[in-house]
């Protein structure tokens, strides 16, 4: 049999297999506990890439647990589908990919950031089961499932976020991140009960296929709106990024940033591969629109006064979020009339996908360089830094890179993105682009600031013992800023390549329930 059958699978397997087994391998000490979590790592990032490649040469794999066939043929005929099945095409398994390079990422990052603390066992454990809830919930074609899986990955991350347990801010942002991630589960929770009371399914292709725009659809369709942008860190529900962007250590809000994209990539999902044009509603695009900008306008307003580092990049994490919601909101706009998704549709939602990509590689390299000024200064206080480009030439061209992605500046990755979002959106009305033009100048601004503060200057007196972090935290920024340089040095083979072939399998409504329905469409 050929093993790549089983590669959905085997993308759950590894890392829950490296969860559990962490605190039996760490028997064996620190440095055995240390291989085991980079071998997972490597081995979790090689199978994605081999799912990826899969994907591009056969087509959409769906992947069905325990079973050849998705739905149970009952004795009169019928088929009904019942046993939990993964869904991988293009667009997921792409974001899958940049998810295991941000994991790959913050494992080697934090083998020194945490060794100075206690506790390291089950810090890699909820590590591994924080990266299988993402994985789950960016793959699972299955709404209950998708519901098991933010679950997972909030649990996982209520632990990490208050890893440092000695500090109540800590203690705090975990609270707090716990309270919203459960009004949020109960939303789609609610939802799912919904869908599932009208259909008697719970496959979200199967429910695509016999959707109709009744209410109980709508309030559904609210429900995991307002949810997910909840989890994904929107304003006015963005109180809790911030908080535990700072807080957790910085290899974990690595993971985190993905983590909150997961939720964006399946509210994408149910937007334009479940709903799509049989509930392509005005109302649902334009709340996403103008949660897009608020987003954008107020995240990065309140990043622009922040004197700590983590925190002005955690309100630039809801800024960013915004460009993203934006463009979505635009595409689904298009999605009910042909002429409009040809002219600015598709070119939003490639926007938006392509920042979505950009976003989780650029923002965690910012959050590990926060993390690396945090490990040799012992501060998060940009007023108490200066001049440290002189001792940390690594790390400083590596988060001169990452905020230039971020700002929007040419040629970087982040400058491609940002143009296709602001050409799509200036279709349907200039303000929107105005919006997003004034918060890249703003976000420019603030890093501008952070650099001067943190890498430029006069050299403190305090700092001059200072050196460049450990060569595996190096390791780990340097995996984001391979990928980072990639997506800018090539922009035109990525367009091309990666994201049309996403957004073309995203907005199929068709294939995505023809791939899974199979024989009984």
């Amino acid at each position: 049999m050929n093993w790549t059958v089983h590669l959905p699978a085997l993308m759950l397997a590894v890392p829950l297999l490296g969860a559990f087994c962490t605190p039996i391998v760490a028997l064996g000490g620190n440095r055995a506990r240390s291989i085991w979590s980079v071998l997972v790592s490597l081995i979790l990032t090689a199978l994605s890439l081999f799912l990826f490649f899969e994907v591009a040469r056969e087509g959409i794999m769906v992947y069905v647990m325990g079973e050849t066939s998705w739905n149970l043929t009952l004795p009169m005929g019928f088929a009904y589908p019942v046993r939990i099945i993964m869904e991988v095409d293009a667009f997921n398994a792409l974001i899958a990919v940049i998810g295991c390079f941000a994991s790959l990422a913050g494992v080697l990052f934090g083998i020194k950031f945490v060794d100075r603390f206690s506790g390291k066992n089950w810090y890699v454990a909820l590590y591994f089961l924080l990266t299988a809830g993402m994985l789950g919930m960016v793959l699972t074609g299955d709404l209950f499932n998708f519901f098991v899986f933010l679950e997972i990955a909030s649990a996982a991350s209520f632990g990490l976020i208050a890893y440092w347990r000695d500090r109540p801010e800590s203690i705090e942002a975990s609270f707090k991140y716990m309270l919203l991630s459960q009004v949020a589960g109960m939303m789609v929770l609610l939802a799912v009960g919904f869908l599932y009371g009208r259909y008697n399914m719970l496959n979200m292709a199967a429910i695509g296929n016999s959707l109709q725009a009744g209410l109980p659809e709508k309030i559904a369709l609210v429900f995991l709106v307002v949810s997910l942008a909840m989890k994904c860190g929107a304003f006015p529900m963005h109180m809790w990024m911030p908080d535990a962007y700072a807080e957790a250590p910085s290899s974990v809000t690595v993971l985190l940033v993905v983590v909150s994209q997961a939720s964006l990539v399946v509210l994408c999902r149910i937007l334009f591969s479940v709903f799509g044009s049989t509930m392509a509603l005005p109302a649902i695009s334009w709340t996403l629109i103008v949660l897009g900008v608020m987003s954008m306008f107020f995240g990065v307003t309140m990043a622009v006064v922040q004197h700590e580092v983590k925190r002005l990049i955690g309100y630039h994490s809801v800024s960013q979020v915004g460009y993203m919601l934006m463009a979505f909101g635009v595409g689904f706009l298009a999605l009910g009339n042909p002429s409009e998704m040809a002219d600015y549709g598709m070119a939003s939602i490639k926007g938006g996908i392509f920042h979505m990509v950009n976003y989780m590689m650029y923002k965690g390299m910012l959050f590990l360089g926060a993390g690396a000024l945090y490990y040799v200064t012992g501060t998060r206080d940009l007023d108490k830094m200066g001049g440290l480009s002189r001792r940390m030439p690594v790390t400083t061209v590596m988060f001169f890179i990452s905020a230039a992605a971020i700002s929007g500046v040419p040629p970087f990755n982040g400058f491609v993105s940002k143009l296709m979002i602001y050409q799509s959106s200036f279709a349907v009305h200039p303000a929107l682009t105005v919006v997003a033009l004034v918060t890249s100048i703003l976000t420019l601004a603030s890093f501008v600031k952070v650099f001067q503060s943190a890498f430029l200057g006069p050299e403190r007196t305090e700092l001059k013992k200072v050196r460049e972090v450990p060569g595996s935290m190096i390791a780990g920024m340097v995996v984001i800023t391979v990928v980072i340089l990639g997506l800018s040095l090539f922009p035109t083979w990525v367009v091309s390549n990666l994201i049309e072939p996403a957004a073309a399998a995203l907005v199929d409504k068709g294939a995505y329930i023809g791939a899974v329905m199979g024989g009984i469409l």
